[in-house]
């Protein structure tokens, strides 16, 4: 686990950096969560070197479509409301996150969200002390006096050992796995990342954003960390606030901070490990509430409304098929309902 949390924090910490300092636009590269959950599906039948064959084939794959320019051409068909939809659909889990955590943990959980409107009232002191640091405190300080904290044995080591894995190719693997990850990174995941940046004014580079994402996975895969992508939630926080032209610096601290984590990976995950499910999940809610309400206002404020909502239907109720996840099956069904009943908004977006 040290090794994987090495490979998407400390290796997508340095693209961070590089390709936010290039193009001076806010690029966060991590890794992909809906790909993780096909990956943990796979491993009840599949062993971790067919596994990790599978996601260094992956990544050749994701390398090659954004070197033929396919990506580019495909983001720009498909309507921004009904993508940003599906962005909604998953963001709905942080808020939805946040009202259990209050209601099964409020010692830890209700403080934090007290904290994060008490300070967003206050422009001057949320100047200084933005709302999610301020309820990130608070939430380490409640977590301390409850003794949330399990007890769990500790590392041995201080610094990540990344380990060198051996892959395995087979056909079962390659069949299972290769399509489902990729569409998982380029459509889900970088269609997020891309779609907040774009409702922000800023300009993300598709093609050069899924080479990137190609080359490094083949890399990541090699310590056993899954497929690299341009993240939507964290790169939708790096724009939820401040001037546009300073994004970018956001993401260059960022990508810093997770050089850190990457280096001390042994120590986070003894954290991660022990930390209260309601300190996370309230955390992640009260950081996501603004990006959750932007993705509302830009999915159904405008056109192509009915396919809007047919795709966070489809994607809020989570339906697989053909191992794919719920955000590539609710974009294709909000795609299709648009074009047969929207029409107009066509030939207006034209």
């Amino acid at each position: 686990m040290s090794s994987w949390i090495f490979g998407v924090f400390f290796c997508n910490g340095i693209l961070t950096i590089v390709a936010s300092w290039y193009f001076r636009t806010p690029l966060a590269f991590f890794w992909t969560i809906p790909g993780t959950v096909v990956v943990g599906d796979a491993l009840t039948t599949l062993r971790w070197s067919e596994v990790l064959g599978a996601l260094l084939v992956t990544g050749v794959l994701i390398l090659v479509l954004g070197l033929s320019g396919w990506v580019r051409r495909f983001m720009s068909v498909l309507p921004m409301p009904i993508v940003m939809a599906m962005v909604t659909g998953i963001f709905l889990d942080f808020g939805l996150g946040l009202v259990d955590a209050i209601g099964a943990h409020p010692a830890v959980a209700a403080p934090m969200a007290a904290a994060f409107v008490l300070l967003g009232c206050r422009e001057r002191i949320a100047a200084w002390i933005p709302p999610v640091l301020g309820a990130l405190l608070v939430g380490v300080v409640a977590v301390a006096l409850t003794g949330g904290l399990e007890d769990r044995p500790g590392t041995t080591a201080l610094l990540a050992a990344p380990q060198l894995q051996a892959p395995e190719f087979t056909l079962r693997a390659l069949t299972e796995l290769v399509v489902p990850v990729a569409i998982t990174v380029l459509v889900v995941q970088n269609g997020q990342g891309i779609a907040v940046l774009r409702a922000k004014g800023h300009h993300p580079p598709v093609n050069a954003s899924a080479i990137a994402c190609g080359v490094w996975s083949i890399g990541v895969a090699a310590i056993g960390a899954v497929p690299t992508c341009l993240t939507g939630p964290t790169n939708a926080l790096l724009v939820a606030s401040g001037e546009r032209r300073r994004h970018y610096t956001a993401a260059l601290f960022l990508g810093v901070l997770s050089l850190g984590v990457g280096l001390f990976a042994s120590v986070f995950v003894d954290l991660m490990l022990a930390a209260p499910t309601a300190f996370v999940a309230a955390l992640g809610g009260v950081a996501m509430l603004r990006p959750l309400q932007h993705a509302f206002v830009s999915g159904f404020g405008s056109r192509h409304t009915l396919g809007a909502l047919v795709c966070f239907l489809v994607t809020v109720a989570d339906v697989q098929l053909l191992n794919i996840g719920a955000p590539f099956w609710g974009i294709v069904a909000g795609t299709a309902v648009s074009r047969l009943l929207e029409r107009h908004d066509f030939e207006a977006d034209a």
